[in-house]
């Protein structure tokens, strides 16, 4: 016999315990494709870490230089500017040297152009502007961008971004223990693992196919991403609660589903209303915010599949009460 909840209205329906072994398949599939994808990074000798770390954990200098076209640029290729870079005779024999390992990429199509070296001082950086500049130029005035990072500054960075994320996962972990129970702050916690590891993998593959970077903006995104898991996790949680207070003729796992079901077209509405700006963003952003925003579409999506799928299919492990 099922009962249904007073005063809840569910619209639709989502048996959660029913499909949890095709929810965890999902999931079990989506995590060992990130561990795949930072196996195959890490043994990378272009990379040698599960993510391919960007100028702010790596330290350098980073010159943005702005080309000056009509209606549209002229293709030039990197093996032009490396040419343009043996050929000049840098005051510092040390500058070539350096620009040996320099990443040479275009923006915008072809209106910027991105040159990423081992730190360069600011005489050298200059040179370096000069010797591209009958090749790529002519440049807008102005236009030009030299930023500098050192090494111990990049690895405080990544130290500083691993310890802000520990610490608020440590956060989520005390503030649902509080409020709930310990098991569901341990689901909730995997959740939060679960929706990182995914947004990693996926950033970890792109590097791979297409050098794609991480950055501080990268671990912004990856807070976000927690702070919005954890939400839609504890309205679940909420939902389950009283559901539980209200009706003892259902068994735990009915009132899961019933949980779900409940939150499930909040969570789509939510979810889909989060993603319209980010969306937005992908599109008119530009390429500074490019993959920020693909790092807080993906984590919305994860997160979302988490809250309504993959933390409730865990809590019907528990025996009743």
């Amino acid at each position: 016999m099922s009962f249904t909840p007073k005063n809840l209205n569910v619209k639709y329906t989502f048996n959660v315990s029913r499909n949890r072994s095709k929810v965890w398949l999902i999931s079990g599939f989506a995590v060992l494709i990130s561990f795949l994808g930072f196996f195959f990074s890490w043994t990378n000798q272009s990379i040698g870490f599960p993510l391919r770390p960007g100028f702010d954990f790596t330290g350098g200098t980073q010159i943005i230089l702005e080309r000056k076209c009509d209606s549209e640029c002229n293709k030039i290729t990197t093996i032009n500017i490396s040419e343009a870079f043996n050929n000049a005779k840098f005051s510092n024999q040390e500058t070539s040297q350096k620009l040996f390992d320099a990443r040479i990429q275009f923006l915008d199509g072809y209106k910027s152009l991105l040159i990423r070296s081992p730190e360069l001082s600011p005489s050298e950086s200059k040179e370096v502007i000069e010797s591209i500049e009958f090749v790529a130029g002519p440049l807008e005035d102005g236009g030009q961008s030299v930023e500098s990072i050192g090494p111990t500054l990049g690895a405080k960075l990544l130290q500083t971004t691993l310890i802000s994320l520990l610490v608020a996962f440590s956060c989520v972990a005390i503030y649902i223990s509080i409020r709930f129970d310990r098991m569901f702050s341990l689901y909730a916690l995997l959740a939060l693992f679960h929706d990182v590891l995914i947004v990693c993998g996926v950033f970890s593959w792109l590097g791979i196919i297409n050098e794609v970077e991480v950055n501080s903006l990268f671990a912004v995104a990856l807070l976000t991403i927690a702070g919005y898991s954890v939400n839609d996790t504890v309205v679940v949680f909420d939902r389950i609660r009283e559901i539980n207070k209200q009706e003892s003729r259902m068994n735990f796992k009915q009132k899961v589903d019933f949980a779900v079901s409940a939150t499930l077209t909040r969570t789509l509405y939510t979810s889909g209303t989060t993603l319209l700006p980010l969306i937005a963003l992908i599109f008119f952003g530009g390429t500074t915010l490019y993959w920020f925003a693909i790092a807080l579409a993906l984590g919305v999506v994860v997160g979302s599949w988490s809250s309504i799928a993959l933390v409730p299919s865990l809590l019907t492990l528990r025996k009743e009460n």
